[in-house]
Formats: structure tokens, C-alpha cells, sequence
């Protein structure tokens, strides 16, 4: 299956795996004001396909963000940094939780945040008062 369409049974998978949470930004839908996204990691237009193993559960501000994009460029030292892919790579490993912020702890893991943008003052806020609440991650 290579087309857009995915399947509600896929769609289920996804969500199910993912336990209801964004797999980049950690924030549940049942908190989020817009409705998580399944999300081609690797774009169709990349000759990605609708297979499990390229499907993550994004939030919509980390989807529009992410968009197509496999790689960033590094401001520090001009690299090409690929972007975490929650199929192959361990949030964890790259990521740490620091009161409100999530920091990349590799390149990966800070090129994927300055791309999404995890950090813009209203997530930090929005993840601020989830956390007072106990509802993040």
C-alpha cells in the first residue's frame, strides 16, 4: 500500500502504539486542542510508503513543522542532521525531559527540536501546566 489512504485498522495501529501520545512532542491528544496526526516519517514524495514502520502518531504543530523534511541543516557546523524517527530511534536516547523544556541530548535530538520547534515559549508553557496537572508527559 503506497497511497495516502490509510486504513482504519492502520490508523488504529498507529494510535495504539503510540498509546495516544505524539511520538516527537510526548503530549497526549485527549490534551491537545487539535487532533493528532498519523504521519508519514518519511514523505510519500520520498518514496515512503503507508506501512507501519513509517508511521508515527504526530501532533498537528509537529507535523505542519516537520512537513516532508527527513534532515536539517546544523547552524553550529553546517551539517546535514537527520530527524529523529520514532521507528527506528528511541525518544530517550536522544531527548531528556528538563522541567518544561525537551532538550536534545544528540544532534539528532537538537536538530529535531529547533525544527519543531518543541521549545517556542507557548509549548514550553502549554507542557508547563500539563506537568503542574500531572497530565505530561
Amino acid at each position: 500500500m503506497t497511497s495516502t489512504s490509510i486504513s482504519a485498522e492502520l490508523r488504529r495501529l498507529v494510535i495504539e502504539r503510540a498509546s495516544g501520545h505524539c511520538e516527537y512532542y510526548l503530549i497526549h491528544q485527549d490534551v491537545s486542542i487539535y487532533s493528532h496526526e498519523v504521519d508519514h516519517i518519511i514523505a510519500l514524495k520520498h518514496c515512503g510508503q503507508t506501512r507501519a514502520e513509517n508511521l508515527a502518531f504526530s501532533g498537528l504543530s509537529c507535523n505542519r513543522y516537520k512537513g516532508s523534511d527527513l534532515a536539517t541543516i546544523d547552524p553550529v557546523n553546517d551539517e546535514i542532521v537527520p530527524l529523529f524517527h520514532p521507528r527506528r530511534q528511541v525518544w530517550d536516547e536522544h531527548f531528556v525531559l528538563n522541567d518544561a523544556r525537551i532538550e536534545g541530548i544528540t544532534q539528532i535530538g537538537q536538530a529535531t527540536s529547533r525544527l519543531l520547534k518543541l521549545n517556542a515559549p507557548n509549548r514550553i508553557l502549554e507542557r508547563q501546566i500539563l506537568i503542574d496537572i500531572g497530565r505530561y508527559p
